[in-house]
């Protein structure tokens, strides 16, 4: 007996999703994650200090978040090709550049060019054009990006490790910027499309209808969620948890290295905390569906305090990896939690503009942490004041987190007050 072929065509969003998951997981890489590599080798090749390295990374950062509100309007109205096309060819060439700087003043501005690079091919694009083509399956294929890029520090610490090795890091930079080039230019430009309902593929690619717009989500206006006190809250509480965890981030191979770690066990091991993303970012997916998006962060935000206060006890093998268990789960069930919640309390009709007002608080806090973290480093001569920092940081984001559940329940309540008065205006209000 044969079996039945089904015509019916795939809808055009997974192709976008799984196109994302491919350049996220090279362009984190190549743009964030190797650098901690090139650190140590810079440093001694160039005899700047580290704070002075770090201050060009963080000035990436700093322009990211700068960059963010513009990134998010223009997906909102134009869609992603040609931003994130764009956005690839940029970052190409200036990793191409940053591989033969020789003067700090160049350092710096290839940094500022790569910040502006990273706004346009990074998470928050990427985050928004989900949003864009998904409602009921969001998490989903949030899910299937944040999966495979969640490996890109695991992929690509090692690999930068190796390159280093074998070529030195000017070259090593060079041949990741290539990489970057080669792998992501031509999936940006011949795969991504605008929003589904403005394109030919939402009348006959959908598989159900429920996919793209779901007939009981609300969509809130950008000027609302800038007067919602629950969205501050949340910036501030990510924002404390993205302070402690970008310092740890950017500095715990050199911090692996100080306590006597072999340079590439030290790339291998920190990769190891991408795996452990991917393990957070699996266990997210059904706890998504027993508990509200705001309990998970608070779970989410107290396991990063914990890891934080294992790697202060001790740093032998042991606690070690025990801290990438933990620390590596928190940081992948934060990369899902927060585009969850925003999409679930704002829609996705103003999703860009919003979820960029926070990427720009979270930028803020990202770039002061390595900065911060190696100022001090250099003053103090080691890393203890600054893991004692990071755990206060993190205890902060959790609590901060839950008065904003806290909030949350209050605006429900207030929320159902308001349509109960509406259908029945003899009801009072209690």
């Amino acid at each position: 007996m044969l079996l039945r072929h089904n015509s019916t065509p795939k809808y055009y969003g997974w192709y976008i999703a799984v196109t994302l998951a491919i350049t996220e997981t090279i362009s984190w890489g190549v743009l964030y994650y190797s650098f901690s590599v090139f650190l140590t080798p810079m440093q001694t090749s160039l005899g700047w200090s580290r704070a002075q390295l770090t201050g060009g990374f963080s000035l990436s950062l700093l322009v990211t978040g700068a960059m963010a509100f513009p990134v998010g309007a223009w997906i909102d109205r134009y869609g992603p090709r040609l931003l994130m096309t764009v956005g690839a060819i940029s970052a190409s060439i200036l990793v191409i550049a940053w591989s033969q700087v020789t003067d700090l003043t160049a350092f710096y501005l290839i940094w500022i060019g790569l910040g502006m690079s990273a706004a346009a091919v990074l998470y928050e694009p990427a985050f928004t054009v989900i949003a864009q083509w998904f409602t009921e399956q969001r998490g989903t294929a949030l899910a299937v990006i944040t999966f495979a890029a969640g490996l890109a520090s695991t992929i690509f610490l090692p690999l930068s490790d190796a390159f280093l090795r074998s070529y030195g890091w000017r070259t090593a930079v060079f041949l990741l910027g290539i990489f970057l080039a080669v792998m992501t230019i031509p999936l940006h430009a011949m795969i991504l499309r605008h929003h589904p309902n403005e394109t030919a593929f939402s009348s006959h690619e959908t598989l159900k209808p429920t996919t793209v717009n779901s007939p009981g989500q609300q969509d809130v206006s950008f000027r609302t969620a800038m007067h919602s006190r629950v969205f501050w809250l949340l910036a501030l509480g990510f924002g404390l948890a993205y302070l402690s965890a970008t310092a740890i981030r950017v500095h715990f191979i050199p911090f692996l290295i100080s306590v006597g770690v072999e340079s590439g066990t030290a790339a291998f091991v920190t990769g190891a905390i991408g795996i452990m993303q991917v393990a957070g970012r699996v266990v997210f997916a059904p706890l998504e569906r027993r508990w509200s998006a705001t309990t998970i962060v608070i779970g989410v935000f107290a396991l990063q305090a914990m890891a934080m206060a294992v790697l202060l006890i001790g740093q032998t093998p042991f606690m070690l990896g025990l801290f990438i268990i933990i620390f590596g789960v928190s940081q992948g069930a934060t990369t899902l939690s927060r585009p969850a919640i925003l999409a679930q309390l704002y829609g996705r009709s103003h999703y860009g503009r919003i979820s960029s007002v926070m990427a720009v608080c979270l930028t803020l806090a990202s770039t002061a942490a390595p900065l911060g973290a190696s100022l001090l480093f250099d003053l103090t001569g080691n890393y203890q004041p600054i893991l004692w920092i990071v755990l206060v940081f993190a205890l902060c984001a959790t609590s901060v987190t839950v008065i904003t559940k806290g909030h949350i329940s209050q605006d429900q309540r207030h929320t159902v007050d308001n349509i109960r008065s509406v259908l029945d205006p003899a009801q009072p209000n209690p």
